[in-house]
């Protein structure tokens, strides 16, 4: 009776690994979530609007206080002119936002061209709704596409385009060229951008995100989605924004109505706030984040693993070959969490064809003492393998 797109999935890949975790008693350098609790400030706000502030039914787009605070956010980090009331949906989650706009904008038969690696919420949803995934293949070390590989990918049948940047699990910002060359796809084939851009404010170093709804001929051809939750280090929170031009938004706001219909308001007033008083926040939070990206990747070169770029996101990601690990990359994570106490992600998991088997992901916002420790414990899954 089940529907099979849904039925006959997996557990995922996240789900397995923190299981074991918590079955094993592991250090969880898999799932994506910090150990810091997120701005207080924010908490305090959300308490404070339970106690005393209104929580029955908020209008379905979200409070206005928060839309406003949505789009001025954009205008102040981006350059972006969207208008609050026509242009901005908040939503219970990013994964909410992508599945309105999957199942509100593809039709049956349309097109989608998607990036692997890629967020695992993003196939069943498409196919639930009739859209036929087309998918280009990014590898290691440097995760790009190229003007060939679109052209492979792109037919007159292309109708969307869905990017994740920052790329989860990479840690690439894409380089403005290559939105460029996306951008000037999606034109010449008349399609609709998806962008899910949850890391946008999670960035490192030199690297800039730019949103694609920035470049030319995008504005009315993107949907932008956004979370708190990655903004503020609030993974469970599940506060999303889709922003889109009027005509688009129409499409998206009446089917986020018939999914969740609305967010808790409590959590939505203190996102209001956090957004209207964050510029500390958002300054000093992606330093913090650095110097644990920093400190994991430096014991594990101090190990002698191979470790790759990472100019965003949460995740650090290594190359096991480089790291004298000869087993695929879910074998190895595998005896990583069973035999040395570690969990880690496959990058495998994100892919649904010809999948790069060589390289783990790892989660570094944590406590310095669960870096170093989970570096350790890799040492020892790495002697584990080698005497298999």
């Amino acid at each position: 009776m089940a529907n099979p797109i849904f039925a006959n999935l997996p557990t995922t890949i996240f789900e397995e690994m923190s299981g074991l975790a918590r079955t094993l008693g592991a250090v969880n350098l898999g799932q994506g979530f910090p150990d810091d609790p997120g701005p207080e400030s924010v908490r305090a706000k959300a308490a404070e609007a339970v106690l005393t502030g209104y929580n029955q039914y908020p209008p379905m787009a979200g409070l206005p206080e928060l839309r406003q605070a949505v789009a001025a956010h954009y205008a102040r980090y981006h350059g972006l002119d969207l208008d609050w009331q026509s242009e901005v949906t908040i939503t219970s989650g990013a994964t909410e936002a992508l599945a309105a706009a999957f199942l509100g904008l593809i039709q049956p038969g349309d097109e989608v061209v998607l990036f692997q690696p890629l967020y695992d919420s993003y196939l069943p949803v498409i196919r639930r709704a009739g859209g036929v995934p087309r998918l280009v293949r990014l590898q290691p070390p440097h995760w790009r596409f190229t003007r060939e590989t679109l052209q492979a990918a792109f037919s007159q049948r292309t109708r969307f385009v869905v990017l994740n940047n920052p790329i989860n699990p990479c840690g690439v910002v894409l380089p403005e060229e290559d939105l460029a060359l996306l951008a000037e796809f999606c034109v010449a084939h008349d399609s609709v951008a998806i962008c899910d851009e949850v890391w946008e404010q999670v960035v490192f170093g030199n690297a800039v995100h730019r949103p694609l709804i920035a470049f030319p001929g995008m504005r009315e051809r993107c949907v932008k989605i956004g979370s708190a939750g990655k903004m503020f280090g609030l993974t469970g929170w599940k506060v999303g924004f889709l922003c889109a031009a009027p005509a688009l938004t129409q499409a998206l706001a009446r089917t986020h109505q018939f999914l969740t219909f609305t967010t808790p308001p409590n959590l939505q007033a203190a996102v209001a706030f956090g957004l209207e008083t964050g510029e500390n926040w958002f300054r000093e939070a992606p330093r913090d984040l650095e110097r644990s990206r920093d400190r994991l990747a430096e014991g594990l070169k101090r190990e002698g693993f191979a470790v790759l770029p990472c100019q965003g996101t949460y995740f650090l990601n290594v190359d096991l070959p480089a790291s004298g690990v000869e087993e695929p990359d879910r074998a190895f994570a595998l005896r990583a969490v069973q035999e040395a106490g570690v969990a880690a992600i496959p990058v495998s998991a994100f892919y649904e064809e010809d999948p790069v088997t060589t390289i783990v992901r790892l989660c570094f916002p944590k406590r310095d003492a669960v870096l170093d420790e989970g570096v350790a414990r890799l040492a020892k899954a790495r002697d584990l393998s080698r005497a298999r």
